[in-house]
């Protein structure tokens, strides 16, 4: 089994399950994890997913290079369908990856496709595909929007890796915390988010990446159409009454 998947009292876990290779991702672990990204997405009782890597050496040492070169031998553009499933990572709900160990290449680039990153102590990342000929593709494209250009550019043209500490530092992460409580402080967040309306988790996250490069004017408009939207949900009635009435809100995701 390359990929683990449960669900807990709203929760979902994604665990990267090849820690004999890293937890490298062959086409087969690429593909699952776009299978359980979409039921992620379909499932109403999921409000929020945890991704990690077994045991305490890996989050994900990236793309199996052994699987990358067969491919590539069996003729041009063979080794591409590796990534087909790549781009539908992203999800409208919230994704948190807990790093532990080796964060790179492909694993870097699935932990930014994350909305918050938490670190081990043992935790190092890294982007070493110049090292052997290939391309940090979309790592490339988001990485510079997420520390500076000049630690960005670093990463990506020297191949060479940074530890939690300097992740922390240049904001590749928002905590480093010992292995031992990896797990519980993604949980903690995770429960934290899910005591919150999710409908406006969900809209907030989309108007951050919508509206990251819109000018002024066209995101103003997103967000009175978003809240428009939200607005008439009976979650954002319950809200506002249960603060009147003082009492913790039950929110149903409608």
């Amino acid at each position: 089994m390359v990929l683990i998947y449960e669900k807990r009292d709203k929760i979902a876990y994604i665990t990267i399950n090849r820690p004999e290779r890293m937890n490298a991702m062959n086409a087969e672990t690429f593909g699952k994890l776009a299978e359980v990204i979409r039921d992620v997405d379909r499932d109403p009782d999921v409000w929020v997913a945890i991704v990690t890597g077994t045991g305490d050496k890996a989050f994900t040492s990236g793309a199996d290079l052994k699987e990358y070169i067969t491919r590539q031998i069996e003729g041009p553009g063979q080794q591409y369908t590796m990534y087909e499933h790549y781009n539908q990572l992203p999800s409208n709900k919230p994704f948190i990856a807990a790093i532990n160990g080796y964060c790179l290449a492909g694993g870097l680039e699935l932990a930014l496709s994350c909305d918050i990153r938490i670190a081990s102590e043992n935790a190092s990342f890294g982007c070493p595909e110049v090292r052997w000929g290939v391309l940090h593709g979309y790592g490339a494209l988001r990485l510079p929007r997420m520390i500076p250009m000049a630690e960005a550019m670093e990463m990506l043209l020297t191949g060479d890796f940074i530890d939690a500490q300097r992740a922390l530092r240049i904001g590749l992460v928002s905590r480093v915390v010992p292995l031992d409580q990896l797990m519980p402080t993604a949980e903690a967040i995770a429960r934290r988010i899910c005591e919150n309306a999710p409908l406006s988790v969900r809209v907030t996250k989309e108007l951050v990446y919508r509206g990251a490069n819109m000018p002024h004017n066209e995101g103003v408009h997103l967000v009175h159409s978003m809240m428009s939207s939200l607005y008439s949900t009976e979650d954002s009635k319950e809200g506002p009454r249960a603060f009147n009435e003082k009492r913790k809100p039950v929110y149903r995701a409608r």
